[in-house]
Order: structure tokens, then C-alpha cells, then sequence
């Protein structure tokens, strides 16, 4: 059975997508492929971003932002869109969910504080998504 193919979208691709897919591969190793994108990709990540990961023994330093493309989302089984400001059309039946991700500077939390809180909200969420596509750290989905 084929593994699982994960798309993570966010605007810029340098925080939240980045830190949902370091964070998938974390969780399921090579049982599940990942890749994260942005409607309108960066130049770079964000520092706190990786930062937050690295507490947590996930090293994403090493990637870039790229830009979304109809391929990306084409490639996908499944489209994951963080927050509420990148939007993502399916492209040959793609799924597309949306997760309104923690925003802790609405409640006035910045910073590392901020980063940690959007990390802990994204890890949950990456926890349940690898348990609904029977993804485990072995290696082995479905």
C-alpha cells in the first residue's frame, strides 16, 4: 500500500507549514511523505520557528520556503492549509482542510511564548492527523 502523501500550506512557508511538516515527519518518520509550500512563498524561515522545533528536537533549519503550485497540491493525497489566511483550491479532487490554527498575539502573547503555544496547538494536530491516516514511526501507514 502506497504511503501517504501530506501537502502543509501556509502563506509564506517559513513558520507554521514548516513547523507542521518537521514536526509530521517527527511523528511517523518515513511512513507518511511530506511537504510543505506557501501561497506566497518567503525568502526564509522564521527564526522563532525554528527555534520552537529545535526545543523539541526537530531540526527544519535546513529548509526553504517554496511556492505552491497546482503540481504540489496535484502530488497530494491530502492538502493541510494553516490558519486563516492562505487558501488553497483542490486541483483534481485534492482534499483541502483547514486548521485554524492557536494565534496566542491575539491575546497579546509574543514572541518565543507566542511561537512555543503555536507549536504545542500544531503538534496536536499533526498527533491526530498521523493517527487518522495510520501512520506510525515504523514506517508503516494504512
Amino acid at each position: 500500500m502506497p504511503k501517504p502523501t501530506v501537502l502543509f500550506v501556509c502563506v509564506k512557508n517559513g513558520g507554521k507549514s514548516q513547523m507542521a511538516a518537521g514536526l509530521m515527519r517527527q511523528a511517523v518518520g518515513d511512513a507518511v511523505s511530506v511537504d510543505s509550500a506557501g501561497t506566497r512563498a518567503g525568502v526564509g524561515l522564521n527564526a522563532l520557528s525554528v527555534q520552537s522545533l529545535a526545543d523539541v528536537g526537530v531540526d527544519i533549519s535546513a529548509e526553504r520556503p517554496q511556492q505552491l503550485t497546482d503540481d504540489l497540491v496535484r502530488a497530494a493525497d491530502l492538502v493541510v492549509v494553516l490558519g486563516g489566511e492562505a487558501t488553497v483550491e483542490p486541483v483534481d479532487g485534492t482534499p483541502v482542510e483547514v486548521w485554524e490554527t492557536d494565534e496566542p498575539s491575539r491575546r497579546g502573547i509574543e514572541g518565543p511564548e507566542r511561537m512555543r503555544l503555536v507549536r504545542d496547538d500544531i503538534a496536536r494536530r499533526v498527533e491526530r492527523l498521523a493517527t487518522r491516516l495510520g501512520a506510525t514511526r515504523d514506517g508503516s501507514a494504512g
